[in-house]
C-alpha cells in the first residue's frame, strides 16, 4: 500500500478496555490519525474447531497505506488474542479536508 492510499484498519477485542488500550498505542504512536471503538457487536465464529457466539468490540483505525505494516506489527504485538483478525479496507473517496488532516496528523 502506498502513502496516497487512505485506509481503515479493523480488529476486534473481547472487552472495551482492550480496544481502548490498542487504540491508545496506535494513535499515540502517530500510526493512525484516530480510532473508533464500536460495540459491543454480536459475533458468530469458529475458534479452535468449535463454533461460538459472543460479543466483541470492533476497533477501526484511520490511517494511510504506508503505515499499515507498522500498525499490523503493533496490533500483533499488543493484541490479547494469539491470532487476531486484522484487516484493511481502502477508502474509495474522502474529502480534501480529511486527507489534509490525516497527512498533518501522521506526518512524513
Amino acid at each position: 500500500m502506498d502513502r496516497n492510499q487512505y485506509i481503515e484498519v479493523a480488529t476486534a477485542t473481547e472487552t472495551r478496555e482492550q480496544a481502548v488500550a490498542l487504540a491508545r498505542i496506535v494513535v499515540e504512536s502517530r500510526l493512525a490519525g484516530g480510532a473508533q471503538i464500536i460495540g459491543p457487536v454480536g459475533s458468530a465464529f469458529w475458534h479452535d474447531g468449535e463454533f461460538g457466539i459472543g460479543e466483541e468490540f470492533r476497533l477501526v483505525l484511520k490511517t494511510r497505506g504506508d503505515k499499515y505494516p507498522a500498525v499490523e506489527s503493533v496490533l500483533l504485538e499488543h493484541h490479547p488474542w494469539g491470532t487476531p483478525e486484522i484487516t484493511a479496507l481502502p477508502l474509495l473517496a474522502s474529502s480534501d479536508g480529511y486527507r489534509a488532516w490525516m497527512d498533518k496528523t501522521l506526518g512524513d
